[in-house]
């Protein structure tokens, strides 16, 4: 005769397996930083968005300002903003809710930056895209044509708001990436809940790709790296998105990690940790928060931007700051 369980007992046999579980997780590797450079040069800092493009240059964004990229330049001890201009077409018109177009047009003129542009992604052709979270639209910037905005889905917000995303003001898109060849773009909304969307090139147009817009929408809440013991908890955050060697990279802010996730269902495939980097005692900023909001990766390195809002670090430095980081042993693609 099989023997029956108390329920007490398989409380504390489940207790005893998440526990011996959580003692075999290894720490994420930490990536090893090979510089903390200052870029100069953008009149309001806030860089929100950073990628090298075919050219060769990697260039940025900022989220203050509608009229321009900024393509940076390795000078000594810092980089080296020159702005480009450009002109966008008005926003093809938003599907947002009364509540949340009334918060960011009130807000645009305290801040700048209407569009606010919060990623930035390339194609190998070397187009360029700029997420607009405000519009939840995106801009793009053709090599050889006039900027226009990509005719995305109706039902890309529809999706996301019904599967609890794009909800709050100031926590909607934050992350682009773009696939080399230009057919399929990946969206990361922000927190509260965050999640993963990616749309397909139709035509002119654009499509949800495969079963649905949306990949995955996640909850939680979770310590930043280093807080002591007791710190209230945060909201699980996306802040930018990278597509490299057919892999789909995400940043995240909170925890201070690059995951490398499923570019068709969104999951965490391996996960590396740059805590030990951006919280470095002379590289914190007086804030509960985390600042970084631009991934860019190659074979050798991610380079991570940080909007600093123009806050000091504990060195003094007011100005963004980006993070060159060397690509793990064995590379982003490998094992796992």
């Amino acid at each position: 005769m099989r023997q029956r369980w108390h329920p007490l007992a398989r409380l504390l046999a489940a207790l005893l397996l998440v526990g011996s579980a959580l003692a075999r997780a290894e720490p994420l590797e930490e990536l090893a930083l090979q510089a903390a450079l200052p870029v100069d040069g953008m009149a309001t800092g806030n860089l929100s968005g950073l990628a090298r493009c075919g050219d060769g240059a990697f260039w940025a964004v900022s989220d203050r300002e509608d009229d321009r990229l900024y393509r940076l330049q390795p000078a000594a001890q810092q980089w080296q903003a020159e702005a480009q201009a450009f002109v966008a077409p008005p926003p093809p018109p938003s599907a947002l809710p009364w509540g949340l177009r009334v918060g960011k047009r009130l807000l645009a003129p305290l801040r700048g930056g209407a569009l606010d542009f919060e990623g930035l992604s390339c194609d190998a052709l070397g187009n360029r895209y700029l997420l607009s979270e405000s519009e939840v639209a995106v801009l793009a910037l053709p090599a050889a044509a006039p900027p226009h905005w990509l005719a995305l889905p109706p039902q890309l917000l529809r999706q996301a708001r019904a599967r609890g995303l794009l909800l709050h003001f100031n926590a909607l898109l934050e992350g682009l990436a773009v696939q080399s060849d230009g057919q399929r773009l990946w969206l990361a909304a922000e927190r509260e809940s965050r999640g993963l969307l990616a749309v397909q090139r139709s035509g002119e147009s654009w499509r949800c790709a495969g079963n649905g817009c949306v990949l995955l929408a996640q909850g939680g809440r979770a310590q930043r790296p280093l807080d002591s013991p007791g710190s209230p908890p945060q909201a699980l955050d996306f802040t930018a998105l990278s597509w490299h060697a057919g892999r789909l990279y995400s940043l995240e802010r909170l925890q201070h990690r690059i995951c490398r996730r499923d570019p068709h269902s969104g999951a965490a495939q391996r996960c590396w940790s740059f805590a030990a980097a951006a919280l470095a005692p002379e590289r914190r900023y007086d804030t509960p928060y985390g600042m970084a909001e631009a991934l860019w990766l190659d074979d050798g390195a991610a380079w991570i931007g940080l909007d600093n809002n123009g806050a000091a670090n504990a060195a003094g430095e007011r100005r963004p700051v980006i993070l060159q980081l060397a690509a793990p042993a064995g590379g982003w693609n490998g094992r796992g």
